[in-house]
């Protein structure tokens, strides 16, 4: 079943793959979120009871959303590392915990500029706000110890748990407006429910969406790239790259 990840396990297999994809990635989310933030800034209607005010919606939303998917996916990728041993899997989770922060504190800070006018605070403890506190404290605890021991194995498997045990905080956030009464209002996206948004305003919020998704992509493999780099700098391919460039 993990056959395919098997090649991968070599940083110059990874790193070319990285070279691969980059542009792709980068070029998307570019095009992605030009369109979806013009389109909702600038032409998508106004709320009836917000006004103006609610377009923050089409940079807090993807940020909330992908502070929890890059979460997932450092912890899938931390678990690959712990589990198979394969230390590109390591990087690749290292690589993903300071744009999952950067992620996690977009979405405070435009949550708090949001909840200002409407709340009439710029924090409220509420169970949404500080649980999604929490994944940037987790965050950031992650990132510490992957920096914290000269043993690379050991940063990886101290940091590989961390990322695991978090990953209880991810359903935490996400259920938390039905599990308690909070402020924080109920979910504008559901799965299997017509989404309480309309089409004008949606269709750009999922552009972004869908451009915040790339953009984790093209910083992580910026990243995993740098870090591959870093990491093999001895290896004789490397010197080759060094050389030609």
């Amino acid at each position: 079943m993990w056959k395919w990840l098997h090649p991968y396990a070599k940083p110059e297999a990874t790193y070319q793959l990285c070279n691969k994809l980059l542009p792709w990635f980068a070029i998307l989310a570019l095009a992605s979120l030009i369109t979806g933030t013009v389109w909702g800034l600038a032409f998508a209607p106004s709320d009836y009871q917000q006004g103006d005010s609610f377009r923050i919606i089409y940079i807090h939303v993807p940020a909330a959303i992908w502070s929890m998917g890059a979460y997932m996916s450092m912890a899938i990728a931390a678990f690959i590392g712990l589990v198979w041993q394969i230390k590109t899997s390591d990087w690749a989770a290292a690589a993903m915990a300071p744009v999952g922060a950067v992620f996690t504190f977009i979405a405070l800070v435009t949550g708090a500029i949001w909840g200002k006018p409407m709340w009439g605070a710029w924090w409220v403890w509420d169970a949404r706000l500080t649980s999604e506190l929490i994944l940037l404290f987790l965050y950031l605890g992650v990132i510490a110890l992957y920096n914290a021991f000269d043993d690379e194995r050991t940063a990886g498997r101290a940091a590989g748990i961390l990322a695991l045990v978090g990953v209880i905080n991810l359903p935490i956030i996400h259920f938390s407006v039905e599990w308690w009464n909070t402020l924080h209002q109920g979910a504008t996206i559901t799965k299997f429910a017509k989404p309480s948004i309309a089409n004008d305003m949606l269709w750009p919020l999922l552009l972004n969406i869908l451009g915040f998704a790339l953009f984790f992509g093209a910083l992580t493999l910026m990243g995993l790239k740098n870090k591959i780099l870093q990491r093999e700098a001895h290896r004789p391919w490397v010197r080759e790259l060094v050389e030609r460039a």
